[in-house]
């Protein structure tokens, strides 16, 4: 087994062992990581012109985004729920827009808007934990 080869397979036991050990909370937070993470392998890619590479990242993050969006409770969050529904989908829409036109500033965007939407959930875990 080569080198990369390897790599990969820890990543893959690794990331199966948090899960089986992660709390419902810190899932949502280890896929809107990974949605952090698709974007960024996606600028990556756009910047090097891997496009295919590009758009498997972009498509996986939206995979993600809709992930997340289903598992929103509108019943029971109300209009936080309603609001984060309308972010995702806005998410995802940009995603499909910044691949098809090869724009770097659109995956800021995403970016900016995970990162503040996982500030508040991370915030949530540390008012629990008090």
């Amino acid at each position: 087994m080569n080198a990369v080869a390897a790599m990969k397979h820890y990543k893959q036991v690794s990331v199966h062992s948090n899960l089986m050990d992660a709390s419902p909370h810190r899932l949502v937070q280890m896929l809107m990581e990974g949605v952090l993470e698709k974007v960024a392998e996606a600028k990556g890619n756009m910047i090097n012109q891997y496009i295919a590479k590009k758009g498997k990242d972009i498509g996986t993050a939206i995979s993600i985004i809709a992930g997340l969006q289903s598992s929103l409770n509108k019943d029971a969050g109300g209009e936080v729920a309603e609001n984060l529904d309308n972010l995702y989908d806005y998410m995802c829409r940009r995603l499909v827009l910044a691949n098809s036109c090869n724009d770097e500033t659109i995956l800021d965007e995403v970016t900016s808007l995970m990162i503040e939407i996982k500030s508040g959930w991370d915030g949530i875990a540390e008012t629990t934990k008090k």
